[in-house]
């Protein structure tokens, strides 16, 4: 019987609470900068409903949900993601959460015009 000596992963350096705290913030000033642009579609298009004397639909107000909701839950998955990984796999998977943003965001406006949002 010969003993094969065990491989252990190397161990990985835990990132300071500092560093990973600030990276927290400021990403998260991104995504609160597009939940910010989903708010102001939502005064933008009630706003609009108003000025032409009809109100927002059901779909529209869902669909106007969906585009602030998703910055905040994308950003809440991300930062648990991250949590515990090295900076360069932190400041990834913010970018990459920030893409999805950005892709929901643009696909809500292709989609959807102002026109369809209304009654």
């Amino acid at each position: 019987m010969s003993a094969e000596p065990t491989r252990t992963a190397p161990a990985r350096r835990a990132l300071p609470r500092w560093l990973a705290t600030t990276l927290a913030v400021v990403f998260g000033l991104f995504y609160a900068y597009d939940v910010w642009e989903a708010v102001g579609n939502v005064v933008g298009i009630s706003t609009l409903a108003s000025g032409l004397d009809t109100s927002i639909s059901v779909l529209g107000w869902v669909v106007l949900s969906i585009g602030v909701a998703v910055p905040i839950v994308v950003f809440l998955i991300a930062l648990r993601l991250g949590r515990g990984r090295d900076i360069l796999a932190q400041v990834l998977v913010y970018l990459a959460g920030l893409g999805v943003v950005a892709v929901v965001s643009l696909g809500i406006v292709a989609l959807f015009g102002a026109g369809e949002l209304l009654t």
